[in-house]
This record gives structure tokens, C-alpha cells and sequence, in this order.
């Protein structure tokens, strides 16, 4: 394990194989190479309902890689409740103070989340999370609620009037592939913008959403994965008729024929100049509750699917760059 940090660095445990066309690892494997690695202060894992947690907290323990974020996806229903607090409650028994949360927008019955509906869970996760120790992180993600950027403020200012803050985790990727996509965009509530985005996605902009979510003390947790600019479409991998979304350029050179698109460096300007920025706000603020990120380059559509360089590798090369940067 490293020493302590500004920030402390993980990796999500499903970013820990070398690609998607490989049989899985086991638990324990992952976590040795999580080790072995010498740079990851942290695992995050994301935990379903009905997993056997035995596996993971005995790898965990094995091999001195605390699970430091648990993470998972929401459907709001009758049932949801009492799964969150169960998983929450598993979280907090494996020691994590952070429960990175992802809800969609439209509850089992396909009906749309209001703000006041979204507000009123949110409201239930922070008191099972108080009482546990375990507190979420709402994320803002692609095909979740929080994909209309516009209503992350909305939630923020909601929670505000009843005197509860927002806790956000910010991945740069999920913002930053969109620009100057005129159909992202439009995913996102941000159609018809002449300038493509740029003053609200781009972090040379003052007015970046993800700068004002800074400034208002919202941003707890983070998620490091490189990205380019317009992000290019994964063709090697589907979702449903569409080809995977760019949520995930390469950060370091991968190997000819194993990536689907060029390579060059230089795209990676915007995404490093961001995370710099996120670096920076926490060495002026270094009493604030932002303490880890996590490496997440991982398989699937989305992401790194059908790819054929090592995922491992990527998170690795990257964890060594936040490191560098934290001393910089």
C-alpha cells in the first residue's frame, strides 16, 4: 500500500483484467494484482443484490486492499429502499464510507422521476447513510437521471432549502465525450448550443458545470478515466442498434489493432487539463470531503469492450499520473 495522500487513489475492481476476451478473474486474483501494482491505495467495488460478499472480503483481506467505495445502480420501486439499505449496510460492514450511487430517470413502472421524487429518495440514502457511516455519491452518468445535467442544480438547490447538501461523484469522462456531439448534447439538455458545449463541458471555461459543482461543495468522490473530444463511437460493441458509446479513449499508446480508432496524445489535453483542475481545487480545499478517486477504465460497450489492450494497464498508467500530480 502507498503512503497517504491528498487525494487516495483506487481502482474499480471490474477495470482489473487485461480485456473482455479473456476468461474472468477471481476475486482474489484481481485483488493480488491490485496489489501487486504498488500504486492503488483502494479497490472500489460495485455490489449486487444476492453476491456473495465471503469472496471479496477475503481477497480484500488477503491481499491489504481495503474496499474503500461501494457502488451500484437504482431502480425506484417499492423494493428499492430496503435493497439500498441493505447494500449500504454490507458497504459499511466492509469498512467503505462512500456508496457511489447511479439512479436511472424513470422508475420499475417506466414513469419519469420528478425532482421532488429524486429528492425524496436522495433524502431516504442520506439517513440510511448517516446512520451506517456509509453516505452516498450521487453520480452523474450517462442513461441515469443525472445525464440531464441541468437537474444536478436543481437536486442541489432542492436539498439546500431542507438543509441537506448534495454529494455528487464527478467521472470528467461522462461530460467531456459529449462535446461538440450535437446528439449527446441533446441527451444531455444541451441542444442547439452554437459553441458545442464548450462553455459549460469544457474545463477551460469558467462557466464549466463541473467548476460550479466544485464551488459548491458538492463533489465528494471522483472517477478517472481518459476521454477524447468528441468521443468517437465503439463499433467492436453494441448497445441495442447502436454502437457502444467513446467513453474511453486510451491514456498511454495501445498496441496496433488494439483499439478501435487512432491514437494520439494530444487528446488527451482536455480530460488531463480537467482533472488537474479537480486536483487543484482539493489542495485549496483540503478540508473538504473529496478524499479518493477511482481509475475506472473498464470493458463493456461504453467503455473498453471488444478492445484488446490491457484495461489493467490503462488504470495503472493513470493512478501513476494522479500520483504524480498530487506532488507536482
Amino acid at each position: 500500500m502507498t503512503g497517504k495522500r491528498l487525494m487516495a487513489i483506487g481502482i474499480n475492481i471490474d477495470g482489473v483484467l487485461e480485456h473482455d476476451g479473456l476468461p474472468a478473474l477471481s476475486f482474489d486474483e484481481r485483488f493480488a494484482r491490485v496489489a501487486n501494482a504498488g500504486v492503488f491505495d483502494y479497490a472500489e467495488v460495485n455490489l449486487w443484490p444476492g453476491d456473495d460478499v465471503l469472496p471479496v472480503i477475503r481477497a480484500s483481506e488477503g491481499h491489504g486492499v481495503p474496499i474503500g467505495v461501494m457502488g451500484g445502480i437504482f431502480c425506484l420501486g417499492d423494493d428499492t429502499l430496503p435493497e439500498y439499505a441493505a447494500r449500504n449496510g454490507a458497504a459499511a460492514a466492509l469498512g467503505c464510507r462512500v456508496f457511489n450511487c447511479q439512479v436511472f430517470a424513470r422508475d420499475q413502472t417506466g414513469v419519469a422521476l420528478t425532482l421532488q421524487r429524486m429528492g425524496e429518495f436522495y433524502l431516504r440514502l442520506m439517513e440510511i447513510g448517516v446512520r451506517s457511516g456509509c453516505l452516498p455519491s450521487l453520480e452523474v452518468h450517462v442513461d441515469m437521471w443525472t445525464e440531464q445535467f441541468g437537474r444536478v442544480a436543481e437536486l442541489g438547490d432542492w436539498l439546500e432549502r431542507r438543509g441537506v447538501p448534495l454529494r455528487l461523484t464527478l467521472d470528467h469522462s461522462h461530460l467531456l465525450f459529449k462535446l461538440g456531439d450535437q446528439e449527446e448534447l441533446a441527451l444531455c439538455g444541451l441542444a442547439g448550443l452554437d459553441d458545442g458545449g464548450h462553455a459549460l463541458l469544457h474545463p477551460d471555461s469558467a462557466t464549466s458545470l463541473y467548476a460550479q459543482w466544485l464551488a459548491r461543495g458538492w463533489v465528494v468522490h471522483a472517477h478517472a478515466r481518459s476521454v477524447q473530444s468528441p468521443g468517437v463511437p465503439n463499433p467492436w460493441m453494441r448497445r441495442g442498434e447502436l454502437a457502444g458509446r467513446g467513453i474511453q479513449y486510451p491514456f498511454t499508446a495501445p498496441a496496433p489493432g488494439s483499439y478501435h480508432g487512432p491514437w494520439d496524445e494530444s487528446e488527451l489535453a482536455p480530460w488531463k487539463l480537467a482533472v488537474t483542475q479537480l486536483l487543484d481545487w482539493k489542495k485549496a480545499h483540503r478540508g473538504s470531503p473529496l478524499a479518493q478517486i477511482s481509475c475506472e477504465f473498464i470493458p463493456f460497450a461504453d467503455y473498453g469492450g471488444a478492445s484488446r489492450y490491457s484495461i489493467l494497464e490503462q488504470n495503472v498508467a493513470c493512478a501513476r499520473w494522479l500520483a504524480q500530480l498530487q506532488h507536482a
